[in-house]
């Protein structure tokens, strides 16, 4: 099983939604709120560059935003 991180804040409507999504497939993940979190915040922004949400990794893969075909491609759903 892959390995899903998603760094996002409460009140990003594609953090809900991404969340959501893995929700409804069953899939495990690891959330993160980077807005009360500077070290996850750190952590997203030093392997994307990214400060914009959600950063979702996939194993070692990092999609910023919420693109459900590229997920659904990386995780073969």
């Amino acid at each position: 099983m892959a390995k899903i991180t998603v760094y996002g804040t409460p009140t990003c409507p594609y953090c809900i939604r991404a969340k959501e999504f893995f929700k409804e497939n069953n899939l495990e993940f690891e959330n993160h709120d980077v807005s009360q979190d500077k070290v996850r915040l750190d952590e997203m922004v030093d392997k994307t560059g990214q400060m914009g949400v959600p950063v979702i990794g996939i194993d070692d893969e990092f999609i910023v935003g919420f693109d459900k075909e590229k997920i659904s491609s990386l995780l073969g759903i």
